[in-house]
């Protein structure tokens, strides 16, 4: 999440440091650096010298700032609107192509609209950035440089970078008229696209900086650096976590968009802006739905991958001190799932055909809820000494059972599967199928969901707890593997039986209650704050280490915060942000208004 995140953001006083926890060698990525080490290591030193070991005192402070807070908010907030200024271009260049394709011209009022939005945004972006960096030179001077020595390659090019996306971003904006209609707008969405090539190269630039401090690659034990540029950069968890950001960019992408589509909706005065507004938060709840369905199974790749690098890593992660941080986050990932589902549900009343799927509305948020509680069900309580003694340990009787990732890979999957079902009542509530086969299409559907769901619980229950941990963990696989069959299959069905479908009536867009817009604040919230808690997360697992077991961390303000320290941090950072965002939410509103003022110009003589 973070390319600095904060230096290290958790401190252990009391883990001691043997010569074995200093040593990478039992990680992938060690393991590669002791074959990469031939020669001798005083050839390297010159130019990479190994990891300067610090005290209190060589950290340089300033009285009565925690340096350690006020870079972890300053890289959260940059982060976040990093996240922004990558996510809503993706948005915008899907919305241009769809309009391009449609020769609807709402869709290119649409993305036009966010362009103007990600203006602002990116000023933000830049204007956090140089504080960050100045505040790393400044807080964590030994840090910064050992990091530029051997990232300077790359540093460099993100400089470069950083100027052609300004360019190109400055050039589609303000060219966006003019490269209208014919041959003109196609030059117009090349530049869509290479504008969001930029930004993920940079957004790839920023991971490996990250990621080497979490798994550095062509290290010695000293933390003499061996290697290029390109090894530092292609790390162990460098490829997961460009995943799972550009999977969660996109979802993200989404939320803000219909985020400021709810604003307007809201304040607006006139029928056809609701109407607008309503449009426009469909589309952007669409998009960030159809990306937040994969979400979960780019995180589980990460994990898996965190694992598969340091067993302890992976311990620390799930096990240790931060298992009940992953309690909050299942708790947001949720609410996001229950947010993006009560919008359709409430989507479906622009539709006069929809009373035939409502009744079917409150079985699947049934299912929704039981899977959410599952889904945030703890294995171990945080107990007092007399409730240890009276629930005879740590595990509550009945629901401990619940707690363990086999029942939440299930319920996961249940959530995912049923969301796909709210959307599809959603599609077909104002069609109706002319298709002779359309009966049997939907009785193949409803036993490709039965089949699979079924599939889904059985290999959850028995391979969860009736086999040994390691067929509990592979078990997720073919899960995951049955919740695509059924989601891909099902669309495939649903195309074709809807091709050439009647409405029942015109859809009436802006008939949605005003509650259904906090649907999507809820979504845009629950993703920041997220966004937020997995960024403490990866960059917290290194613990007392700048570099992982290379760099120790030993500033006078390393510490390990509680969970509820880490939260509240957290929180504020996410408020901060939302105020910044509704900021800027406004003055692009401000800046399209054009009030007459009569009688302050001079008239013109003709």
């Amino acid at each position: 999440m973070a390319a600095f995140m904060a230096p290290t953001l958790v401190h252990s006083a009391d883990a001691p440091v043997t010569a074995a926890a200093t040593t990478p060698a039992a990680t992938p990525a060690a393991s590669a650096a002791a074959d990469a080490n031939a020669a001798p290591a005083e050839a390297k030193a010159a130019t990479f010298p190994p990891a300067p070991k610090l005290k209190a005192e060589d950290y340089p402070s300033i009285t009565g700032v925690n340096a350690r807070v006020a870079v972890w908010l300053i890289a959260q907030l940059h982060l976040w609107f990093g996240a922004f200024v990558v996510a809503v271009p993706m948005f915008v260049f899907i919305i241009e192509a769809i309009g391009m394709a449609t020769r609807d011209r709402r869709y290119d009022n649409m993305a036009y609209e966010f362009i103007k939005v990600t203006i602002t945004a990116y000023s933000l972006t830049a204007i956090l950035g140089g504080l960050l960096c100045f505040s790393l030179i400044l807080f964590y001077p030994h840090l910064f440089n050992y990091l530029s020595l051997i990232f300077k390659e790359s540093m460099f090019a993100y400089a470069l970078l950083f100027f052609a996306e300004s360019a190109v971003l400055y050039i589609y904006y303000y060219g966006w008229h003019w490269l209208q209609g014919g041959n003109k707008k196609w030059v117009h969405l090349t530049l869509g696209l290479l504008l969001n090539a930029v930004g993920l190269l940079l957004m790839f630039l920023a991971n490996a900086w990250t990621t080497f401090m979490m798994s550095p690659a062509a290290v010695d034990a000293s933390g003499v650096f061996n290697g290029d540029t390109w090894a530092a950069i292609h790390n162990y968890l460098w490829n997961p976590i460009n995943i799972h950001r550009v999977v969660a960019n996109v979802a993200y992408g989404g939320s803000i968009v219909g985020a400021y589509a709810a604003f307007k909706f809201l304040s607006a005065q006139k029928q056809e802006e609701r109407a607008h507004y309503d449009w426009m938060g469909y589309n952007a709840n669409f998009i960030a739905i159809a990306a937040l369905l994969p979400l979960p199974f780019a995180g589980y790749y990460l994990t898996a991958e965190i694992y598969a690098y340091s067993q302890q890593m992976g311990i620390t992660l799930m096990g240790g001190v931060f298992a009940w941080l992953f309690i909050i986050q299942a708790v947001l990932i949720g609410a996001l799932f229950l947010s993006a589902n009560y919008y359709l549900w409430c989507g479906m009343g622009r539709s006069d055909g929809a009373h035939r799927y409502n009744p079917r509305i409150k079985y699947i948020a049934i299912v929704l809820v039981g899977a959410f509680l599952v889904w945030f069900t703890p294995h171990t309580l945080v107990l007092t000494n007399s409730e240890l003694k009276g629930l005879g340990g740590p595990y509550h009787k009945y629901l401990g059972a619940l707690g363990i990732m086999p029942a939440k890979n299930t319920a996961v999957n249940f959530l995912i599967v049923f969301t796909f079902l709210s959307f599809l009542f959603y599609r077909r509530a104002n069609k109706i199928a002319t298709v002779s086969w359309a009966a049997a299409g939907n009785a193949a559907q409803i036993a490709l969901f039965t089949a699979g769901l079924i599939n889904i619980t059985i290999l959850g229950v028995y391979y969860g707890y009736f086999t040994n941990t390691v067929y509990k963990v592979a078990a997720s696989v073919p899960q995951v593997l049955t919740t695509l069959v059924i989601i891909i299959i099902s669309t495939v069905i649903d195309a074709f039986m809807y091709r050439g479908a009647k409405d029942v009536a015109p859809l009436r867009w802006g008939r949605m209650p005003d509650r259904s817009q906090y649907a999507l604040f809820l979504l845009a919230v629950s993703f920041t704050w997220l966004m937020g808690l997995m960024g403490y997360v990866r960059s917290g697992i290194r613990q007392h280490w700048h570099v992982s077991n290379i760099f120790r961390d030993s500033s006078p303000d390393a510490f390990t915060p509680g969970l509820g320290y880490a939260a509240s941090v957290v929180s504020v950072g996410t408020i901060l942000f939302m105020a910044m965002v509704i900021f800027v939410f406004w003055l692009s509103t401000i800046s399209g208004r054009h009030p007459a003022i009569k009688g302050y110009w001079k008239e013109q003589a003709a």
